[in-house]
């Protein structure tokens, strides 16, 4: 097949003509793969096109670090568990504006382009919000010009790949390295030695030092992260973990070599596999040792380059150069980490330790369930970190002098405060420390932020009110548009006559004056329709599923978790289906619900509802009388690159929650910038959706959270719902008598048991009103026009939820960086090669 993509980025300048890539594609097919074309594979030729990318990037890459060492900025470090990239050729291709180009490249050498495309894996480096809306901050800190680094660690076998078999999720490894990864650069140069266990040992100045402590080696992996159409080229180093290359010689010479080896590859499982099952105490302790060995690593390399490149400095200038961003509580043992290597190592004082460390970190907060909040139980802690205890309990001490000075006497409200607290075991809290340790913390949206003040932690803001900030979440234009929907990045583009809102989202807003151009909004319909049989083409290739393009793309595809109530999606499929067996002649709108997500390992309910969701698919997909009208389908192995191809597609995005339980969101922005209209509750970032668009302009259900509040404050009953709702009812009934599951009767009636006695997330509750907003769904899709203007002015409202505003805010009010431009006339300053921030050696 050699035919060329339908051009996704027209009228944009080409940068490098054609026969120079192809020249360059074959010669890294010679030399980096080395093949010729009669014997390569197509993931040969990807990796061929891959490094000829990459070639664009490296001048960039290089100039950026030397624009650093020269223009000497303030750098923002980002700490992560999770950077969630998806696949990079076509992102990357983008951002550097060779896109057309390699197009016809390889369309004259007889490959399309989007085969090799589908060769490449998504990056198994993250499994959520939290990864995706890191990938996209590092995709804005570059576009912006930030001076940044991400850090975080290089999953060996990801998170898991998701297979259903017998509508059970079972979970594979995700071997998204095994061919190799084209895009990494691993640097053996700044591996650094990561400590656990041991003991601590005093002198006689009471100064510490740890011991007999177990060592192993992180070796870091760089992956250069491109600004859209700049010069600017940052960094994320990804920390893998080996075992220390010389073994004990005591063990050695015992003729122990295989227990040495042995015991390497179980130092090297720290960065196997992201977030180890936690039910089981191994799993739990691995995690830990994660967080600590992501920490430890990146600590000792930030210094390392502030040491390098800052020779004549004291460490007291460290806050004025750097920023620390602890993205979450994963990364909290950050803030004892650097405290040990300030007084330890670099054997300064306590209190000048504590006054670099409390100006140098900063702090986003993604909780908005007490159930959500971060612990360690501190036997755990103190056998894997005994230092790092000894240094939150001077934490503590010291901040107890604080709450003393400002509420004398009050041991209530410091017990509430402390770090330390007790919950069926003494425990550690990450997330006081983080507040404690932080000089900026920051909620992801306003709902979740006055939460976080005025409940969660209502004590740390009446002390410090000034240290609590919002700044909403955003995505990515370029990844969530101008990559995965082409066709309505041209018309938007030709419609605004610039370039100028790619980075500057909020021009969207002028499509607004489209609202009434008819045509307009013919175009808009025929690109979601154009996605749509693109995705259905994609199901049946893929899949072997058939879907109907003409139907109403319902969808519902994020992580399962119990308070995104999937199971709300599942029982209007049951709803609807009861109402078709009753009168098969019912006249409705064509409906595929579409479910999708991953269930952790050990999360049973969550995998029930999976296998729930699939039964009730296969009897429906069974029964003659939904053919065209209904369908029921649970989308495994959801990630990054299958959500490019099915958010453009979808009619209705979910956006369902229990409010009061999602910190934020960022799927329900990436749906509307392409046009897909919002069924969802008062919760999180939707808030704000619904203030930009308008209420008439999505369809909103469910009690707000006062009324949520009320009902369990009173004692919530889910069966006074059930009685009262005779559908509810039968989907219910069927549900607890093994209806969808004939041959295990039994299999649901736990699920059932717990929806009718305590339904934690209001399903019940909310049930009545959320089939009432489907029927408005699908009165106003029966209404073309209507319709139309709906989804015009969803995409126009949207600018306000790009990353770009979001990392801007951050950099202004919470960094306090500018951004720094690197021009394409700079050259190489050998006077700078030897600064770790260009190209350093230890």
């Amino acid at each position: 097949m050699n035919n060329r993509r339908s051009s996704s980025f027209k009228e944009i300048s080409i940068v490098q003509d054609a026969k120079n890539l192809r020249d360059s594609f074959n010669r890294n097919l010679h030399f980096y793969v080395v093949k010729d074309r009669n014997i390569a594979t197509m993931r040969d030729f990807y990796v061929a096109l891959a490094r000829t990318v990459w070639e664009q990037l490296c001048s960039r890459w290089i100039k950026t670090q030397e624009v650093y060492a020269t223009e000497d900025p303030k750098m923002v470090y980002f700490l992560s568990m999770e950077f969630f990239m998806g696949r990079t050729l076509k992102n990357t291709m983008l951002n550097v504006d060779t896109a057309e180009a390699l197009d016809e490249a390889m369309y004259q050498l007889g490959l399309d382009i989007e085969e090799l495309e589908e060769m490449e894996c998504d990056a198994g480096l993250g499994n959520g919000g939290l990864g995706r809306l890191a990938a996209c901050f590092l995709d804005s800190m570059a576009t912006i010009g930030l001076a940044a680094y991400g850090y975080g660690i290089r999953y060996e076998n990801g998170a898991f790949h998701q297979m259903i078999k017998d509508g059970w999720q079972v979970e594979e490894p995700d071997e998204w390295l095994l061919y190799g990864n084209p895009w990494e650069k691993e640097r053996p140069e700044f591996t650094r030695i990561v400590q656990f266990y041991g003991r601590v040992m005093r002198n006689h100045l009471d100064q510490c030092k740890w011991v007999d402590t177990e060592t192993i080696c992180a070796l870091p992996y760089e992956v250069p992260i491109p600004g859209y159409r700049n010069q600017t080229c940052n960094t994320l180093r990804l920390w893998s973990a080996k075992g220390r290359k010389y073994f004990d010689t005591k063990i050695i010479h015992n003729n122990d070599y295989i227990n040495a080896i042995l015991g390497r590859n179980e130092a090297e499982n720290i960065s196997r596999v992201l977030y180890p099952i936690e039910s089981a105490f191994e799993g739990k302790e691995l995690q830990l040792k994660q967080e600590y060995f992501l920490v430890s690593a990146t600590l000792q390399d930030i210094l390392y380059q502030f040491k390098s490149s800052y020779p004549t400095y004291e460490l007291f200038e460290l806050p004025n150069k750097v920023v620390i961003h602890i993205n979450d509580t994963h990364p909290a043992l950050a803030i004892p980490e650097l405290l040990r290597i300030l007084v330890d190592i670099e054997c300064m004082d306590w209190i000048d330790a504590w006054d670099i460390c409390s100006r140098v970190f900063t702090h986003t907060n993604h909780v908005s369930q007490v159930e959500c909040l971060k612990y360690w139980p501190l036997d755990m802690l103190q056998r894997v970190l005994p230092r790092h205890v000894e240094i939150i309990r001077n934490i503590d001490y010291h901040f107890k002098s604080v709450i003393n000075r400002r509420w004398p006497s009050d041991e209530n409200r410091f017990q509430r405060m402390s770090i330390f607290q007790e919950i069926n075991e003494p425990v550690v809290s990450m997330d006081h420390l983080c507040i404690i340790g932080s000089h900026f913390v920051n909620g992801v949206s306003i709902f979740q932020t006055n939460h976080l003040v005025n409940t969660l932690f209502k004590d740390f803001a009446d002390l410090w009110p000034s240290k609590f900030t919002n700044k909403t979440n955003g995505i990515s234009p370029r990844r969530w548009l101008l990559v995965c929907n082409p066709g309505l990045t041209d018309l938007i583009r030709n419609t605004i006559q610039s370039d100028d809102w790619v980075k500057n989202l909020i021009m969207l807003n002028r499509l607004k004056e489209k609202l009434n151009d008819a045509n307009f909004r013919n175009r808009l319909i025929l690109i979601k329709q154009d996605n749509k049989n693109r995705f259905v083409a994609y199901m049946q290739q893929h899949r072997n599923i058939q879907l109907n393009p003409s139907s109403i793309f319902d969808v519902h595809v994020k992580r399962v978790l119990e308070y995104k109530r999937p199971l709300l999606p599942c029982l209007y499929a049951i709803t609807m289906y009861n109402r078709l067996r009753a009168n098969p002649e019912m006249k409705m709108c064509p409906r595929t619900i579409i479910i999708g997500g991953k269930a952790a390992p050990g999360y049973h309910m969550a995998k029930m509802i999976i296998k729930l969701i699939n039964s009730v698919a296969r009897i429906i997909d069974f029964d003659p009388i939904t053919t065209g009208k209904l369908k029921l389908i649970f989308l495994r192995n959801y990630r990054v690159s299958l959500a490019e191809r099915i958010i453009p597609a979808t009619d209705l995005s979910e956006q369902i929650p229990c409010v009061g339980t999602e910190a934020s969101g960022t799927g329900n922005m990436k749906f509307m910038l392409n046009g897909a209209l919002t069924i969802g509750t008062m919760d999180g970032s939707n808030i704000e959706i619904f203030q930009e668009v308008g209420h008439s302009n999505a369809f909103v259900f469910g009690r707000t959270i006062e009324e949520v509040n009320y009902l369990r404050k009173t004692g919530y009953n889910p069966m006074r719902y059930v009685s009262s709702n005779p559908e509810l009812r039968l989907c219910l009934d069927q549900i607890r008598d093994g209806y969808y599951c004939p041959n295990e009767p039994d299999l649901f009636k736990d699920l059932y048991n717990k929806l009718v006695t305590e339904d934690k997330f209001m399903v019940c509750a909310d049930y009545g009103d959320y089939m009432r907003a489907q029927a408005e769904v699908e009165s106003a899709y029966k209404d073309e026009v209507k319709w139309s203007k709906m989804v015009l002015m969803n995409i126009a409202a949207a600018g306000k939820f790009s990353s770009d505003r979001t990392v801007r805010e951050y950099a202004r009010d919470i960094w306090r960086v500018d951004p720094v431009i690197v021009k394409e006339s700079i050259k190489y300053n050998s006077e700078n090669i030897n600064n770790p921030r260009f190209c350093s050696n230890n």
